[in-house]
C-alpha cells in the first residue's frame, strides 16, 4: 500500500515539473532548400554526389555532354573567319580607288591648264571631274561593305559567346556548401533544360518554426535570444536560438503542433535560427522558452 502511495506521489510531482518547465511554443526543424538545375539539354556524362554526402560550394556536381555546342561552336568561328576574310579584298579595292583618285588628280591638274592656255574644252575637264566623284564613291562603297562585314563578324561573336556559355554551365556545380539530400537523376540519363538533379541544404544553421498565440507575442522581438529544447538521450537539451522572423498574419493551428493554451484557434508562426552541432535533424521536433 505504501509502495502505491508513494509511486502516486513521485508522478504528482514529475506532473508539477512539467508544468513549470512547460516550454511556449512548439515546432519543427527546416532549413532553406536548394535545387540544383541542369541548364542545357544532353546526355548526363558524371553525377559526383549520392544521397546525404557533404557537398563544398563550387564542388562539380554534375556534367553534362557538350559534343553538339563544340560543334556549333566551330561552325560559327569557321564562318566568322569566312567573313573577316573579305576585308582583305576590300582594302585592297580601296587602295586601287585611292591611286585612281591621285593619278586622276594629275590629270585634272594637266587639263586646267590646258584649259586656261584654250588647248582642252571644258567637257575634257568634266570628265576627269566625273572620274574623281566615281572613284571616291566606289571608295565609299567598298569601306560601307567593310562595315557590314564587321558588323556581321559581332553578331557571330556574340552567338560565340552564348555557345561558351552553354558549354561552361554544362559543369554544375555547388552553389553553397551543404549536404544531398534528395538526388532525382543518375549518370547516363537524358537531361533537359530546367530538370532537377539534387537538392541540398545548409544544415549548419537550422530553423525552428514554432507558433505562438497573440498574447505570448509581447515577448517575442526580432534579434531575441530564447532557449531551444530538444530530446536527445541524457534527456532534454537545451541550444540557444535566435528569432529571426515573425509571421505579421495569424493561422490555425497546424494539427501537429500544441500550444498553451488548448482552445487556441489562431496562432502566429515564428522562425528561430538555430546552430547545429550536429545533433539537429531536419523534421525533428523542438520547444522553446521565452
Amino acid at each position: 500500500m505504501k509502495t502505491i502511495v508513494y509511486v502516486s506521489l513521485i508522478l504528482l510531482l514529475g506532473a508539477c515539473s512539467n508544468n513549470q518547465t512547460k516550454s511556449d511554443a512548439f515546432g519543427n526543424f527546416e532549413t532553406d532548400e536548394v535545387i540544383i538545375s541542369s541548364e542545357n539539354g544532353g546526355k548526363i556524362l558524371m553525377t559526383a554526389f549520392i544521397e546525404g554526402e557533404k557537398v563544398t560550394q563550387g564542388a562539380v556536381m554534375a556534367v553534362t555532354d557538350t559534343a553538339n555546342l563544340i560543334l556549333q561552336r566551330s561552325q560559327l568561328i569557321a564562318q566568322k573567319e569566312s567573313i573577316l576574310a573579305q576585308k582583305a579584298g576590300l582594302y585592297a579595292q580601296i587602295a586601287v580607288s585611292d591611286q585612281q583618285i591621285v593619278n586622276i588628280q594629275k590629270d585634272q591638274v594637266r587639263v586646267q591648264k590646258m584649259l586656261t592656255d584654250g588647248a582642252a574644252t571644258p567637257k575634257q575637264m568634266d570628265d576627269i571631274d566625273g572620274s574623281i566623284a566615281l572613284a571616291g564613291k566606289q571608295k565609299k562603297a567598298y569601306s560601307a561593305q567593310i562595315g557590314a562585314i564587321e558588323k556581321s563578324a559581332e553578331a557571330i561573336e556574340a552567338q560565340v559567346a552564348v555557345l561558351n556559355d552553354k558549354i561552361s554551365v554544362s559543369t554544375v556545380k555547388a552553389p553553397i556548401s551543404g549536404i544531398i539530400l534528395e538526388k532525382y537523376s543518375e549518370t547516363g540519363e537524358l537531361a533537359t533544360p530546367g530538370k532537377s538533379l539534387y537538392k541540398m541544404a545548409n544544415i549548419d544553421n537550422l530553423i525552428l518554426r514554432v507558433y505562438a498565440s497573440g498574447p505570448q507575442l509581447t515577448q517575442v522581438k526580432i534579434g531575441k535570444q530564447v532557449k531551444v529544447l530538444i530530446d536527445s538521450n541524457e534527456g532534454i537539451k537545451q541550444i540557444t536560438g535566435t528569432i529571426e522572423w515573425v509571421s505579421s498574419e495569424a493561422e490555425f493551428t497546424p494539427k501537429i503542433i500544441q500550444t498553451r493554451e488548448e482552445r487556441v484557434k489562431l496562432v502566429y508562426a515564428i522562425k528561430v535560427r538555430v546552430p547545429n552541432d550536429g545533433s539537429l535533424k531536419l523534421g525533428m521536433p523542438g520547444e522553446i522558452k521565452f
